[in-house]
């Protein structure tokens, strides 16, 4: 699929999923410090973006100032990833919008099924239909949490 760009329709934003325009070492900085990327190298930011279905959030005068990330087969599953709106720029309904743009983007209609993990927006993602697991007993994980220590340390 080509660029694919909407325009807020009261608010100076706009989200687009051309990652040529993404600024990585914003991106990385916010990902790095953030509860559930601590320590990420910059080359696993521009990786794991690289091959997802990568979101961009800009404001017209200050650039990025937000992203997402749908990792996807396109056809049956999505996982939701490093959802992120500045500091700055948060209480003006953008991880609302953000989701809503995500969400009726075409190649994540039809999906079988979508997930995510969060420790805090629970609220938010319900408002989209996500829910907590119906069978938490089916799912299981392989949690590497130190990975970016071990890898890359001196």
């Amino acid at each position: 699929m080509s660029d694919f760009c909407v325009k807020h329709d009261s608010l100076p934003y706009h989200i687009c999923t051309n990652i040529i325009d993404f600024d990585f070492s914003k991106v990385h900085n916010w990902l790095s410090n953030a509860y559930w990327s601590e320590g990420i190298p910059m080359a696993t930011v521009v990786k794991g973006f690289t091959n997802s279905l990568a979101f961009g959030l800009f404001h017209t005068d200050k650039g990025q100032v937000g992203c997402a990330r749908m990792i996807t087969d396109k056809a049956t599953f999505a996982y939701l990833a490093d959802v992120y709106v500045d500091a700055g720029e948060r209480g003006n309904g953008l991880g609302y919008w953000m989701m809503e743009v995500i969400m009726a983007h075409p190649e994540l209609q039809g999906l079988r099924r979508m997930m995510l993990a969060t420790a805090d927006m629970h609220p938010l993602y319900r408002k989209f239909g996500f829910e907590q697991p119906a069978k938490p007993d089916r799912l299981m994980e392989k949690l590497s949490p130190d990975v970016y220590k071990v890898l890359y340390s001196d």
